[in-house]
């Protein structure tokens, strides 16, 4: 399968799992009272998306905030918040995983698929949570059609060949907009990676910009599978100070080093051709 249809999954963000975004992103403050076991550790996990399921309570809808019940992932567009100014690219990896529940404790995540994501964010003072930065209404983020299948999340298997890539098209232009980064490289990744995702799903606090995920995946029926993002990289110079604007085009490619280099894959977003099905780009156009 190349594509699994997200309107029902629920969609999570790691925030920081690469060393020095937080900082470029003007977000760093946001997390100085958050206890890690490691310095490089990731801050928390994000919600973007939780499917109102209607086979649950009320009382248990009512538990996630409204605005996130609006479906936000669009590979085509992004719709430019109104009233807002600073808009960013998010280039990362996104990875599907089913799971398995005992009782109400999420219990296990196993990779089935991943693919470029672009988790799109408003750079804006004052946002109590990292997810009102994050989904404010449809066509805010994307993730593309042409996703990977996942054979084992472990080094040295096929998710260890893949890099990320970004880049931002303004009136012809192609601009490196995130460095060009493996994915093996995120601070925290494979069993290490799913240990902390399983730990901050089940037990992470609504405290400062965080929030209580687990009381989202109960009350969204505790679901089969749920898609994460799993951070993203560093900026270029010019992408850490170039907003998004009317017109541009945001790319992000996922693409096996072993087949490709980085200026074949910078050549493939200036002719918008990413026809090998083992490539993952997700190209959308921002609207205003």
């Amino acid at each position: 399968m190349n594509f699994y249809d997200t309107t029902d999954i629920p969609c999570f963000g790691v925030a920081g799992n690469f060393t020095g975004h937080l900082e470029q992103a003007g977000e760093a403050a946001d997390f100085k009272n958050v206890k890690t076991l490691e310095q490089n550790a990731p801050k928390a996990i994000f919600p973007t998306f939780l499917p109102n399921n209607s086979s649950n309570s009320a009382s248990d809808v009512s538990v996630i905030p409204e605005f996130l019940t609006i479906f936000p992932f669009d590979p085509k567009r992004i719709i430019f918040p109104k009233g807002e100014e600073k808009l960013q690219i998010e280039p990362e990896c996104a990875i599907i995983f089913n799971t398995t529940w005992e009782d109400n404790t999420l219990a296990s995540l196993t990779p089935v698929s991943f693919g470029a994501s672009n988790d799109c964010s408003i750079r804006k003072q004052g946002a109590k949570k990292i997810s009102e930065k994050k989904n404010w209404g449809a066509c805010t983020k994307g993730f593309s059609e042409n996703q990977i299948p996942a054979d084992c999340f472990e080094k040295g298997f096929k998710l260890d060949d893949y890099r990320i890539a970004s880049f931002l098209i303004r009136n012809g232009e192609v601009y490196d907009y995130g460095e060009n980064s493996a994915v093996r490289d995120y601070s925290y990744i494979y069993k290490k990676l799913t240990d902390w995702l399983l730990d901050k799903f089940n037990h992470q606090q609504n405290e400062g910009p965080a929030e209580d995920i687990h009381n989202y995946l109960v009350a969204a029926g505790r679901p089969d599978q749920i898609l994460v993002s799993i951070g993203a990289t560093r900026y270029t110079a010019w992408g850490e100070s170039n907003f998004l604007q009317n017109g541009d085009k945001a790319v992000v490619v996922v693409y096996p080093e072993s087949k490709y280099t980085a200026d074949d894959i910078k050549k493939m977003a200036e002719t918008g051709d990413f026809s090998d099905r083992s490539i993952s780009a997700l190209i959308q156009t921002v609207e205003i």
